[in-house]
């Protein structure tokens, strides 16, 4: 119940920086509102709300999540926690570029606060360890949504001229290269991030499972074994 309840309050914070964050850059008259939902942080939030929303449900009413949900869970706080990794970057980088990003209230809630409670709930989730343990193949599946996102930002992109990061922009970069190399870094860390959070959850689980296996008030596996009579004379 309380996981429910928590999953829940980052839905609700989620969309309330959602909608912080539309109202913030309409305030920009030069900023078309079709260029905001082609973010891979607003697209991501909107995988993470659904995503929490209907794991708050399972968990509320259910006693275990069913296995998809944990590969669709670790996704969407991968996705998350890289595009707040991505933003960082982005506001520490600006100045070399000649431009500045305000980080309003909106954004620290969104590309911040949001997915450090995403990733708290993801983790609490595996200390329980109540659901099934996240399937190494997660670690293919999550570069799916990313890469289709990829395709639609490049070829929208040459059209319109625009680009929601700097390091997608050729004219930025400096050249295509540079763009293909920026993509190959954020792919490994995309594979690097999900491999992490994969191997924790196994391994918390394992941990979960001898606890529960272990027979009360047994000894511990690091407990110091008692000497027999014999071995004390």
């Amino acid at each position: 119940m309380a996981l429910g309840t928590f999953r829940l309050g980052i839905v609700v914070l989620e969309l309330v920086a959602l909608a912080g964050n539309l109202r913030y850059v309409l305030g920009f008259r030069s900023f078309a509102v079709s260029n905001f939902f082609s973010y891979f942080t607003i697209q991501s939030a909107f995988i993470a709300v659904v995503t929490l929303t209907i794991a708050a449900v399972y968990a509320l009413r259910a006693p275990r999540d069913p296995a998809w949900l944990g590969v669709l869970r670790t996704m969407a706080t991968v996705y998350v926690v890289l595009s707040g990794l991505v933003f960082a970057v982005i506001v520490a980088e600006s100045s070399s570029h000649g431009y500045r990003v305000d980080v309003p209230w909106s954004d620290t809630l969104l590309h911040f606060v949001v997915p450090a409670l995403a990733l708290v709930a993801w983790t609490t989730d595996s200390v329980i360890a109540v659901n099934p343990r996240v399937p190494w193949p997660t670690i293919g599946w999550v570069l799916v949504f990313p890469s289709v996102w990829l395709v639609y930002t490049l070829i929208r992109g040459a059209d319109v001229g625009w680009y929601p990061y700097f390091f997608l922009d050729e004219a930025q970069v400096g050249s295509t290269l540079g763009v293909v190399v920026s993509c190959a870094i954020v792919v490994l860390i995309f594979l690097a991030l999900t491999s992490t959070l994969v191997a924790v959850n196994r391994w918390l689980w394992r941990r979960a499972r001898d606890r529960r296996a272990r027979p009360t008030g047994s000894p511990g596996p690091t407990a110091a074994r008692v000497a027999s009579p014999a071995m004390r004379r």
